[in-house]
């Protein structure tokens, strides 16, 4: 069997399976922002619903080698994030970009989507297989430009980082060396127009030093999810859809419906003065990580603000 032979048989395989879709670039599901880049792909092979990829999204990328802090920051910046209406894109790679697709999908109604270099047919590393599955069954996508039968090729990795970053409105690094292949995401990201936003870390810690790096040409130093919501905010009203939002899953349904009781629970626990962490902790029976991720997203959405000496204070819209 030719080589041409065998990559056909390879593709209609694959298309054969449920949940499988190629889009061409004249498709109306291709996404709007990715066709404006140099060179766009021709056509996406899309495992999971298509319809995600026309969702305002945010890339999140950073260091393979990721540092226990580091992925502890893109999982709570990828679920804040991704509870403010951004689909959180990143390449299901170690480290970095696997915290950041696991704190998408635990965000109430989050969706992220999977960029590989390689084909549809291959998850690599093999060892996120059921990663990739977690992210369709919660309502994402795992996409590709290469054809099924394609390898693992270092070659095709540079490619599929210019894919992340002309995803999305905006790429976040989280850690990076200075050879890291998150600066090529974040170089690819400002020659498309695109908001690029590090985080800084230590000077003595290797994987900050890119992000020292990307601010030092220009990129927006953040600290908290919110600079990266208030920089964006009025791109995510725009790009969002004109219809009605995309019907979560019904599991991630219930959960997004738990999670809006769980806020207007612990809102009314505040009261109208303010409040400590450790206090409202004990009021409501809740860690304090738990409370601090649930007084974040409330933060995004105005409807409580921090104070200083670690207190929160409920917001009366009636006033302001």
């Amino acid at each position: 069997m030719t080589t041409e032979a065998r990559l056909d048989l390879a593709l209609d395989t694959w298309l054969a399976a449920p949940d499988h879709q190629l889009l061409r670039i004249d498709d109306p599901r291709y996404p709007a922002l990715l066709r404006e880049i140099p060179r766009p792909p021709p056509v996406l092979y899309v495992w999971g619903d298509p319809d995600v990829l026309v969702l305002p999204q945010l890339a999140i990328v950073g260091s393979r080698n990721a540092t226990a802090e580091g992925a502890d920051t893109a999982r709570s910046f990828a679920a804040h994030l991704a509870a403010t209406g951004f689909c959180i894109t990143s390449g299901l790679a170690e480290g970095i970009d696997a915290a950041a697709h696991l704190g998408a999908l635990h965000a109430p109604g989050g969706r992220t989507i999977a960029v590989c270099g390689t084909g549809p047919d291959s998850v690599y590393p093999r060892r996120h297989a059921a990663l990739a599955g977690q992210i369709v069954a919660g309502g994402g996508a795992v996409i590709s430009e290469f054809a099924p039968g394609t390898p693992v090729s270092r070659s095709n990795f540079p490619r599929r980082n210019r894919i992340i970053s002309g995803l999305s409105v905006g790429v976040l690094v989280v850690e990076a060396s200075v050879r890291s292949g998150a600066l090529i995401t974040a170089r690819h990201a400002m020659e498309q127009g695109r908001e690029v936003f590090a985080i800084p870390g230590s000077i003595h810690n290797p994987v900050a030093r890119g992000c020292h790096q990307l601010i030092r040409e220009g990129a927006r130093l953040v600290e908290t999810a919110a600079d990266i919501v208030d920089e964006l905010a009025g791109l995510l009203a725009g790009l969002r859809r004109d219809d009605a939002p995309l019907p979560l899953p019904g599991n991630r349904a219930a959960a997004a419906a738990r999670a809006d009781v769980e806020h207007e629970e612990l809102l009314a626990a505040m009261g109208c003065d303010p409040i400590s962490v450790d206090v409202l902790a004990a009021r409501r029976g809740l860690t304090i990580g738990e409370l601090s991720s649930m007084l974040l997203i409330l933060e995004l959405q105005g409807l409580v603000r921090s104070l200083a000496g670690g207190r929160y204070q409920r917001v009366n819209r009636s006033v302001e």
